[in-house]
């Protein structure tokens, strides 16, 4: 195992320890340093240990699998994990265990497939994370309507960024209807060069507008075709 040596104090509440700096894991860490976390990093190989310590606070070179390993890595201290591996089945299955095992609350896994993530929940992973089906989901969704980005949640809900129709623009929400011609709610409206506003039945509708909209998952998409 070896350490950064930069002074780090005890975990926080906010802290959250990523394993495996991949692509997927080392974005996630990145992102939540940015986000204001506090982020340990591990990983068992030492050309990424080296490029991710010029990048997060504090990164440990350590076999995720040994409890041991991560309990000297202070990992028991953190509320929170993220296991980012995803090539090695079995590393990633045994690391969740070690987690478990240290009694990590809130352990999040990335899966590779329907049966690697229902394996992580078996062993104790509280949220598994199928990062490529849910991304090529969204492609779909966004290359088979007009929506601009689409984000779909487990209970059937959707949030979407959809241009508005022709037949909207210079009317209001109420006026346009849209609730209930299609089922959905519009939330916020985007023009170019100005922040986002939130809508009301009486917000206008610009020409060339962006709209939030959401809804039941079919309804977002038969207002996005």
């Amino acid at each position: 195992m070896r350490d950064d040596d930069s002074p780090v104090g005890p975990p926080d509440a906010d802290s959250v320890v990523v394993i495996g700096l991949g692509r997927f894991g080392g974005q996630v860490a990145q992102s939540l340093l940015r986000l204001g976390h506090d982020v340990l990093g591990i990983d068992e190989h030492p050309k990424r240990v080296h490029r991710w310590s010029e990048r997060l606070p504090r990164v440990v070179e350590a076999d995720s699998t040994d409890d041991q390993a991560l309990r000297q890595c202070g990992v028991a201290d953190y509320p929170r994990a993220v296991v980012g591996i995803g090539s090695d089945v079995e590393a990633s299955i045994l690391t969740v265990v070690a987690l478990t095992e240290l009694g990590v609350p809130e352990v999040w896994a990335k899966a590779i497939t329907a049966k690697h993530g229902r394996i992580l929940a078996s062993v104790g992973a509280h949220h598994v994370i199928f990062p490529e089906a849910a991304m090529g989901d969204r492609v779909a969704h966004l290359l088979a309507s007009r929506m601009l980005d689409f984000i779909e949640f487990d209970d059937g809900f959707a949030i979407a960024k959809v241009c508005a129709p022709p037949d909207a623009a210079g009317r209001t929400l109420a006026e346009s209807r849209l609730r209930q011609r299609y089922g959905i709610t519009v939330v916020g409206i985007k023009e170019r060069d100005r922040q986002l506003r939130y809508a009301g039945p009486e917000t206008l509708i610009p020409p060339d507008a962006l709209l939030i909209v959401a809804g039941a998952t079919t309804a977002v998409q038969q207002f996005g075709r």
